[in-house]
């Protein structure tokens, strides 16, 4: 069930009307709603798959409590890895299986060495990777002594499922988002309208930019021996932005829908592509993920509290392991790799070259191309063509500006897909120019009546015209 589906509009709908109109005068049976919702919602995509979000419920709301009631140390730990193996190892088995069983049999066979092991026709679960670091930051807080385990068997499993992050995030934490469960919750209209402008400009990023820009990111990364270095090059700069819109756009729809019931999630993006630094950009691209590496890998080993050389490995082996969560390929290891690196690098440059608010620009500058490039790691699907794409970079020419013209003419999908960007673009760069470092939200809500009106209205207009309305393509973020 996509956000970008007239299924999920139904839905939703549904849960609303039965949520605040049925069940408003008790919230412990709003909790019971929303954990059969969003069950439902999740099981909507393959109902074997419900039985694996159960168990990680299940095995954090126990070990929780064990660890918490646990007076001896030692034995506290030791719960804490057992939680650990639990939920890591269903997230491993079903997402790096066939990974590292390939990865090993390559390498033996370069050793000289025939291993007889076989893979698995293994379906990835969707959103595994993001309820996994839920449920399991909250057994690591309970260990820490941050929070303390909750009594209500119901409103924890409806943390660990709610609907409307289950599948791509935000990655809330135990401490921000169950106390919000716990408690009762009451129709605001203010939160209501947030709500609904949130989920506006998110459908508008979703639909109208990053779809319409998958069909050029699409053809050309599907055959890249076909085209050009100047072709290529600017199809890996619209998959950056056909990444950002997809994710915030995701990101957007979810804390609309949260607000709508009266919940309120965490902010996952902060206009990233105007950072002026590669530390800059992780502190406003995808928060909940780079936060939660950050307090439960980055820090665990020592952070900035140790010497450089220690500090330059802890770096690396962080993004490293944060491009291992994207994917269960070398492509994605290189990607984290190689941001660690540069913020490694931008550490050591800075030391020495400090830039002023006066020409702090020329950050933007270095950034934005530098993080759009190495996209091509992300989106390629081998590292093989990844190299052979970068390779073309060296031989940029504007040849293919003159077919560009004739598929104009020609191409009806190609046209199509052309005219809608051309249309949207300028609107959706003046509002992320205008909302820097902040959101939709607090950027409109301050305007006149007629100002806002006037943007919910263009942009109601631009999903109605230019969106892609007669498909729902998944988010990028489903397959991680």
């Amino acid at each position: 069930m996509l956000f970008n589906s007239i299924t999920y509009f139904y839905f939703f709908t549904i849960a609303f009307v039965l949520y605040w109109f049925l069940l408003r005068k008790d919230f412990r049976w709003q909790n019971l709603f929303l954990f059969i919702a969003s069950y439902c919602f999740y099981g909507w995509w393959d109902a074997r798959f419900l039985i694996l979000i159960f168990i990680s419920s299940i095995v954090d709301f126990v070990l929780g409590r064990a660890i918490f009631y646990q007076a001896i140390k030692k034995k506290k730990l030791h719960l804490l890895w057992l939680c650990m193996f639990i939920n890591l190892g269903m997230l491993g088995f079903f997402k790096y299986y066939n990974f590292f069983i390939d990865s090993f049999s390559t390498l033996s066979a370069n050793l000289g060495f025939q291993p007889n092991l076989k893979t698995l026709q293994i379906i990835l679960p969707v959103g595994i990777s993001f309820y996994t670091f839920q449920s399991l930051s909250y057994s690591i807080d309970i260990y820490r002594g941050k929070i303390k385990p909750t009594n209500d068997f119901i409103s924890f499993m409806t943390f660990v499922s709610f609907f409307p992050q289950l599948v791509a995030g935000p990655i809330e934490r135990a401490s921000h988002l169950l106390p919000q469960f716990l408690k009762a919750r009451s129709f605001k209209y203010d939160q209501l309208v947030s709500g609904f402008r949130f989920i506006l400009y998110g459908l508008f990023k979703k639909m109208v930019i990053a779809d319409r820009l998958a069909y050029f990111v699409d053809h050309i990364y599907n055959s890249p021996e076909k085209y050009d270095g100047f072709v290529l090059l600017a199809a890996t700069f619209m998959f950056g932005f056909q990444i950002y819109c997809d994710f915030s756009g995701y990101s957007d729809i979810a804390i609309g829908s949260a607000r709508l019931l009266g919940f309120d999630l965490m902010q996952n993006f902060k206009t990233p592509y105007w950072s002026k630094s590669f530390k800059d950009f992780w502190h406003r691209w995808h928060i909940s993920l780079s936060t939660w590496f950050r307090d439960y890998v980055y820090i665990p080993l020592g952070g900035n509290r140790v010497s450089q050389s220690r500090w330059t490995a802890n770096i690396l082996l962080t993004f490293t392991l944060s491009g291992l969560w994207h994917g269960a390929s070398l492509t994605f290891i290189i990607w984290g790799f190689l941001h660690g690196f540069l913020l490694v690098s931008e550490y050591f440059v800075t030391k020495f070259i400090s830039l002023t608010k006066r020409i702090s620009w020329v950050g933007f500058v270095i950034t934005f191309p530098v993080v759009n490039v190495i996209w091509v790691f992300f989106r390629a699907d081998s590292l093989d063509q990844s190299l052979y794409i970068l390779s073309s970079f060296k031989n940029l020419n504007l040849s293919f500006l003159s077919k560009a013209l004739s598929l104009f003419f020609e191409n009806n999908e190609f046209r199509e897909a052309s005219i809608s960007i051309l249309a949207s673009f300028p609107l959706f760069f003046l509002i992320e120019i205008l909302a820097n470092k902040t959101d939709f939200n607090k950027l409109i809500r301050n305007k006149s009546k007629i100002m806002r009106w006037s943007v919910y209205l263009v942009l109601v207009f631009m999903i109605l015209i230019f969106g892609v309305l007669n498909s729902a393509p998944e988010f990028i973020y489903f397959q991680f």
